[in-house]
């Protein structure tokens, strides 16, 4: 299985828990089945339509993805939100 990691904020929204493994064939499989398992991250990865927050950054094995990217077992998502500030 894919294992997606959550930082910053979304780590805290999934119960501090950083790793997770999913079942899913593309990048979007993973963030709907991320969202069905932990309610409170529901709108803060991917907007009403679908798409992936501009805020956010989703990379597979250290690439950046899109929500139709493939994914395989073994593959490593990583989820980061921005970092802003003054």
């Amino acid at each position: 299985m894919p294992t997606v990691r959550l930082r910053g904020q979304l780590k805290k929204l999934a119960g501090e828990t950083a790793e997770h493994e999913l079942d899913g064939a593309t990048v979007d499989d993973l963030l709907r089945a991320l969202e069905a398992a932990h309610p409170a991250l529901d709108g803060w990865i991917v907007d009403e339509r679908g798409r992936i927050r501009p805020h956010i950054n989703v990379f597979v094995n250290a690439e950046r993805a899109a929500e139709d990217t493939a994914v395989s077992d073994g593959d490593r998502i990583e989820v980061i939100p921005a970092i802003s500030g003054g």
